[in-house]
């Protein structure tokens, strides 16, 4: 049985499709991804305001990510007698509450438990996140309804780190941080003007998320899955140090490769509900791939005009792979689309400390080039995993 409403009982059954509550969501992700990327680019500020040294406030970013990992597994089995509405709403009014706890933080205190309560919001709402689309639109449109809600990632990574670091400097850390929170207020009133009624079956338990990971193919897909994100975010991790020091980059060219990349992110995302209304088997199989090519190519021609079209190529492909798998998901399991969502959060939380602790092991012994290369192999590796094992039911049709 599911955390969600059986597929009979969906909206995915050739109702109307609820575009502007997938845009709300996408608007939710864009402020939860924002407020989760700012202190990146505030730290020497917000350190400074605070008295505290920039490692310190850094845990502002790694509390966030610990909470949001937790939160993924539990949030399901915690909220399962809740309407889906009424816990995506709670999320918003979390996010609006983080940001007011941290713009007026007169410590440090504060400002972790503001992160905390952005690290609840954060892991319940990319939870449900394939959930809710399932029933907000009918099956054969999810793929796009998910690339539209994915968006909202790409054009925070595009805006967030420029626009927060350069507000920072003219109004100050915390009056960005207040902006942030006006954003969140404008998403929970676009919610509570567009999310329907949807409720829960009350029926989820922690055991079903093990009954969930043991599902024929399940386990080896998370794998896959991990593996993925894991060796893009090794390799993204480290993109600055690689452009500088084996590219050759000054930090005007830097800047713009970067910039290149956050642009072909989106892009990427956007074409992702296109291409696997397509083919999901081949979107999983040819994203991977592609990457581990681009790392290796990377390696071999450190030349500023070549690596900069790669970076833009690496990030045109990794747009789509965030979409690629909560699809897969939708399909595999959708009669548990929460739980195995949960999952899904829950080896992105880890593949980014892993993708983050390895690279910064195999940087230090080996440097960039050795960094971009285990990514390289660890994408490659993760390819023939879905060659082999990785399967999943095609898309119903409606007529």
């Amino acid at each position: 049985m599911s955390e969600v409403v059986q597929p009979a009982q969906q909206s995915r059954t050739g109702e109307t499709p609820a575009w502007a509550a997938v845009v709300s969501m996408a608007l939710g992700v864009f402020s939860l991804v924002t407020a989760e990327f700012l202190p990146a680019s505030l730290l020497t500020p917000m350190a400074a305001d605070l008295r505290i040294s920039e490692g310190v406030a850094g845990q502002a970013v790694t509390v966030t990510a610990v909470v949001a990992l937790v939160t993924s597994l539990l949030i399901s089995a915690a909220t399962r007698r809740v309407d889906r509405r009424h816990v995506l709403l709670a999320f918003s009014v979390l996010l609006i509450v983080s940001n007011l706890l941290v713009a007026f933080a007169p410590g440090l205190t504060f400002l972790l438990l503001g992160r905390v309560l952005l690290g609840i919001a954060l892991g319940g709402f990319w939870t449900m996140s394939a959930a809710v689309a399932m029933r907000l639109v009918p099956e054969p449109l999810v793929p796009r309804a998910l690339s539209m809600i994915f968006t909202g990632v790409s054009a925070a990574t595009i805006l967030a780190a420029p626009v927060g670091s350069y507000l920072g400097e003219i109004i100050g850390w915390r009056n960005v941080f207040l902006i942030t929170l006006v954003l969140g207020v404008v998403t929970l009133v676009v919610q509570l003007a567009t999310l329907p009624s949807m409720a829960p079956s009350g029926l989820t338990r922690l055991r079903t998320l093990v009954d969930v990971l043991m599902r024929p193919g399940i386990g080896l897909g998370m794998l896959a899955a991990m593996l993925v994100f894991t060796g893009h975010f090794a390799f993204f991790t480290y993109i600055r140090p690689f452009l500088e020091t084996v590219t050759g980059a000054g930090i005007g060219a830097v800047s713009a490769i970067l910039l290149g990349f956050g642009i072909a992110n989106f892009l990427g995302t956007w074409l992702a509900g296109p291409m696997l209304e397509r083919s999901l088997r081949l979107t999983l199989i040819a994203m991977p791939l592609l990457m581990g090519v681009l790392g290796i190519s990377l390696v071999a021609l450190a030349s500023p005009a070549a690596d900069a079209v790669m970076v833009a190529l690496w990030g045109l492909a990794f747009g789509a792979v965030p979409v690629a798998w909560s699809t897969w998901l939708t399909r595999t399991v959708p009669d548990q689309a929460e739980s195995a969502g949960g999952l899904l959060v829950a080896a992105v939380q880890l593949a980014i400390a892993i993708g983050a602790a390895a690279g910064g092991m195999l940087y230090d012994f080996s440097g960039t080039s050795g960094v971009f290369s285990a990514s390289s192999l660890v994408l490659l590796v993760a390819g023939l995993i879905i060659v082999i094992g990785v399967r999943s039911r095609p898309a119903a049709v409606t007529v």
